[in-house]
């Protein structure tokens, strides 16, 4: 998944969040940062009151005439850094909970986009790319927030406290410091523009690897019965060097950097003392320089303690550009899935519950059959039309992308309670057909029509709720099977999932369990046969109780003592419902009432089981086994 990472407005929009729902106790945070920054720069003003007016008067006064003065002093140091390290702790507490609220505040965000967003996002970004977004891209945000806007705010505020104070003292010292302040923000540029590079570019290495695990982990049991374990290792190794080098470099410059500010703040600390010894001896003789001022002792001692305290200031924010860099990217990823475009939805027709009144019209009610809402733009009437299943496809065309046409001229009527069967060879378009129906997928140029409505006119949240779909690969979720079949519509009573249950026969192994219907299922049912998970899956589209079922191979993955339960089941289920099969087993498909052979997108032959027999084409090549299914 390639998501933008420069995004100029990024960093405004993660601070709109971050102030959005905490804009009080960020206020605090402000205040506290600010008070902790004044206490570590009031203690260097002390230090240079307590030299220059208790110590050194004290060795010609005795300390006795000064000790009232040199504790008032301590005592104010006292005061001050109390507040700082209150203020400090406090700030710092405030901030873990604006942290954690914003992380929760942008996956909730995430995930109610994710539901929004089309099939088609899904099916063309890694999973483990996505889920990358939700752990490392979110962890790099709660550093940024945490840990490093705090410190950088800090920051700015002791170094501006600072240049200030050197201003009052000398500002002669206070030119040589900036001289040396100019060449350390030369090298933050450098090393620390490139340390933010490939941070960027390290994110970006840990989705993919994240991305390759989930693949090879889904995919496990092939790796091992094709003995790939070693291919596997080398593509994974190739991906895991890529993220070492990116990281590596990441690192390198970042920790580069603390060393060499910390030389040029030694080499400060000494031009400094030697500049300000200098400037002192001057004084002391009455030499005249202009603009030198008064330089003492506890001045030289302050200057000393600031340009070591700025050193290591300006240090602790250079060290932070690379986090700020990688959070900012990570934000980016973020952002980037949030602006996806969500799932397109015009649709206006509603399906509800209603019955006819003694004048033969429709009123809504909750114990109606159900029907579809029909608002007519044009004159702002509204219709009723019976929910029956009558599908129709006509003259659908259809690509993946625009470049490859994937169905061509689709044309197939499957009236209410009939059974219609697709056969064909592997990416024949069996399945995009009803991933059309389920409007998965707009098609590019004909109509689909439910029930004489064009499905585009039919809000989706209602299309597919008129539908029932079984997949040959099978999805089950962390919970009890009760749970799992109630899935399919979430207000069926205990009773009415049983009764889909035994309908689908999955009543006799769910009785069972160690615990029946009640066992908890974890980790896709692992623990359960792929018949018994798909029989569950059956059950659960059984209670939807829709009145068109979509069955995708549903009885591929069964062995044959299953399937007889399952078509037994599937029977039952079908009745009085309009059903769509996808099925490579022709022995399952041989009682519907019309059978489709795709080829390449275009239907090559359509009818009921006897009738393609006496054809002798395509269908009676394929059941008879003179050509098999790829």
């Amino acid at each position: 998944m390639e998501k933008k990472t420069q995004n100029p407005g990024t960093f405004g929009r993660l601070l709109s969040y971050v102030f959005g729902k905490y804009a009080v106790k960020i206020a605090v945070v402000i205040v506290c940062i600010i008070i902790s920054a004044i206490s570590s720069v009031a203690a260097t003003s002390f230090m240079q009151k307590l030299i220059d007016e208790c110590i050194t008067p004290g060795l010609t006064e005795g300390f006795e005439a000064v000790a009232p003065k040199i504790l008032g002093t301590l005592f104010a140091m006292a005061i001050i850094y109390l507040a700082g390290v209150f203020c400090s702790w406090l700030y710092t507490r405030l901030m873990a909970t604006v942290t954690q609220g914003t992380l929760e505040h942008l996956r909730v965000d995430m995930y109610d986009k994710m539901q929004d967003l089309p099939l088609r996002y899904f099916d063309s970004n890694s999973h483990g790319d996505i889920m990358s977004t939700y752990t490392n891209d979110t962890d790099a945000i709660r550093q940024l927030i945490g840990q490093s806007l705090p410190t950088l705010i800090q920051s700015v505020l002791t170094i501006g406290a600072i240049f200030l104070l050197m201003l009052n003292y000398s500002i002669w010292l206070t030119l040589v410091v900036i001289a040396f302040i100019a060449v350390m923000l030369t090298v933050v540029k450098k090393l620390g523009g490139n340390s933010a590079k490939y941070m960027d570019a390290q994110q970006k290495s840990v989705a993919k690897e994240e991305g390759y695990i989930e693949e090879i982990m889904n995919g496990q049991k092939v790796v091992k019965v094709f003995c790939h374990e070693d291919e596997s290792k080398k593509d994974f190794t190739a991906i895991n060097d890529e993220l070492f080098g990116n990281s590596n470099l990441a690192n390198k410059y970042g920790n580069i950097l603390m060393p060499a500010l910390n030389n040029l703040g030694n080499i400060m600390y000494v031009v400094i003392a030697i500049v300000g010894a200098v400037l002192a001896l001057a004084g002391a003789m009455n030499l005249s320089l202009s603009g030198a001022g008064v330089i003492t002792v506890g001045i030289i001692v302050s200057f000393l303690s600031m340009a070591r305290q700025l050193s290591q200031t300006l240090g602790q924010t250079s060290m932070q550009v690379s986090m700020i860099a990688m959070g900012v990217a990570g934000a980016a990823r973020v952002f980037a899935l949030m602006d996806e475009q969500p799932e397109r939805d015009e649709g206006y027709v509603t399906m509800v519950r209603a019955k006819k009144n003694a004048q033969g019209e429709y009123e809504e009610c909750a114990d109606g059959e159900w029907v579809w809402r029909h608002p007519h733009q044009e004159d702002g009437s509204v219709t009723y039309e019976p929910l029956k299943g009558d599908i129709e496809l006509q003259d659908v065309d259809f690509g993946y992308v625009p470049e490859k046409q994937v169905l061509h001229g689709i044309t197939l009527h499957a009236k209410p309670g009939q059974k219609i069967a697709f056969v064909g060879a592997t990416g024949a378009g069996k399945t995009t057909i009803t991933n059309l129906i389920n409007r998965f997928y707009d098609i590019d140029g004909g109509k689909i029509r439910y029930d004489g409505i064009n499905i585009k006119k039919i809000k989706k949240a209602d299309l597919r709720g008129s539908l029932g779909i079984v997949l040959q690969d099978v999805n089950l979720f962390t919970g009890t099977v009760m749970e799992n079949i109630r899935y399919g519509r979430l207000d069926a009573t205990d009773e009415e999932c049983i009764a889909a249950a035994k309908l689908a026969n999955a009543d006799g192994f769910i009785s069972r369990l160690p615990e029946g219907y009640n066992t908890m299922l974890t980790g896709n049912a692992a623990n359960l046969s792929q018949g018994q998970r798909q029989l569950i899956s059956i059950a659960r589209a059984a209670v939807a109780n829709p009145p068109v079922m979509i069955l995708d191979e549903a009885t591929s993955s069964i062995d044959t003592r299953t399937e007889a339960l399952v078509q037994d089941g599937m029977d039952n289920l079908m009745k009085g419902r309009t059903v769509f099969v996808i099925a490579h087993r022709l022995s399952t498909v041989r009682n519907s009432d019309e059978i489709i052979v795709l080829d390449h997108g275009r239907i090559r032959e359509q009818g009921t089981h006897d009738e393609l027999m006496e054809k002798k084409g395509s269908y009676y090549q394929l059941y008879t086994g003179a050509f098999e299914l790829e």
